[in-house]
């Protein structure tokens, strides 16, 4: 325990000198506030919330670096992940994603850009950025990338404040609001996803009296008020999807229709492979494994997938259910040779086994 704690008291004073020795000029005093062509008042906008962490965030996300520059730069700086977690948030390989930082970096140097708190009147040319960081954060502890637990507790919470301090902030900002919704819907589940002993608890198999109903009520309330805001984007209809899970009763009063309906919506505003492959596994959900199956095997050609270890998990898990037994353990191994994290590696390893050991009578092939 010494040993560990000394090791994240590393981390956190290289993180700071990081950003002391990267990000120099990372804040504007309060009354030069007006230096910046805009309101007096705009420099304290950030004044009220209890910490600097949104205030970086804003700050990184500079319209003068591309998209996903400016987010990587921002996980990687801000955030605290590392180079493989960026990476895999992005599904690139490790060194791509080090280019890419690299590149961003250099280009704040040659350019000389300037990096200051944004005025409020910034806000809108940002703020699709900072949504994507939050989430991205967010997913990194959601599951781990790696290492003996399933969640990186301290990323997610990390998430989920952020996301808390955003939406006060902006608070009449819908799409702001439903991303702290879909957050608070999805960790409602987070008491569940492993049982005692540590092992993963799929969706289906979890106790939902264990979710947490206050995070359910509040995340549902938020996402009702977003609504009423005329909010459309993304992260509304992500919060959709996860109100649906959250209200039924039982894994198997789940709409699934309703959700496939819903990531259809979603594709059209973010073209994904990634929610091509949730909307996949939502058809094999409502219309069974074999639907399932083919929907997944469309997007067997799609590169961003390649490395990505649910696709071979799903697929391994519609073989199995279809009693297609030795095709289901070649998709498991496959899966487990793209996990490093060794709660999912265990449950993808014992469902290994079983399809292993089929019930007689059953299809072998």
């Amino acid at each position: 325990m010494t040993t560990v704690a000394v090791r994240q008291a590393l981390q956190v004073t290289r993180r700071a000198a990081t950003l002391a020795r990267k990000l120099p000029a990372l804040a504007v005093p309060d009354d030069a506030a007006e230096n910046l062509g805009g309101d007096p008042d705009e420099g304290t906008a950030f004044a009220r919330l209890p910490d600097d962490r949104l205030r970086l965030v804003f700050t990184c996300c500079h319209p003068a670096l591309a998209g996903e520059a400016r987010v990587a730069l921002t996980l990687r700086l801000v955030c605290g992940l590392s180079s493989a977690e960026v990476a895999k948030a992005f599904l690139v390989k490790e060194a791509t994603m080090q280019a890419r930082i690299t590149r961003a970096k250099k280009k704040i140097a040659d350019a000389r850009i300037p990096y200051r708190t944004p005025t409020r009147a910034e806000f809108p040319e940002r703020l699709e950025n900072v949504l994507d960081t939050v989430q991205l954060v967010y997913n990194a502890g959601h599951v781990a990338p790696s290492g003996p637990t399933l969640m990186r507790v301290d990323l997610a919470d990390r998430a989920l404040q952020i996301a808390r301090m955003l939406h006060e902030l902006l608070p009449s900002d819908g799409e702001s609001g439903a991303l702290l919704a879909w957050l608070l819907l999805t960790d409602a589940r987070r008491p569940a996803r492993v049982d005692a002993g540590g092992d993963l608890v799929p969706l289906e198999e979890q106790d939902r009296s264990a979710w947490d109903r206050a995070a359910i009520v509040e995340g549902l309330t938020l996402l009702r008020s977003s609504l009423q805001t005329g909010a459309r984007g993304r992260y509304t209809v992500l919060a959709c999807i996860a109100a649906v899970h959250a209200e039924a009763p039982t894994a198997g009063d789940t709409d699934w229709q309703q959700i496939v309906q819903l990531y259809d919506v979603l594709l059209q505003r973010w073209p994904s492979p990634v929610v091509a492959l949730n909307r996949a596994i939502a058809v094999g959900a409502w219309q069974g494994p074999a639907a399932g199956l083919t929907a997944l095997d469309s997007l067997a050609d799609e590169p961003d997938l390649a490395g990505y270890t649910y696709r071979p998990a799903a697929r391994a898990d519609f073989l199995r259910r279809l009693g297609h037994f030795a095709q289901a353990a070649q998709a498991y191994r496959e899966a487990l040779l793209l996990t490093a994290n060794t709660v999912e590696a265990t449950y993808l390893q014992r469902r290994l086994t079983e399809v292993g050991q089929p019930p007689q009578g059953r299809d072998r092939q």
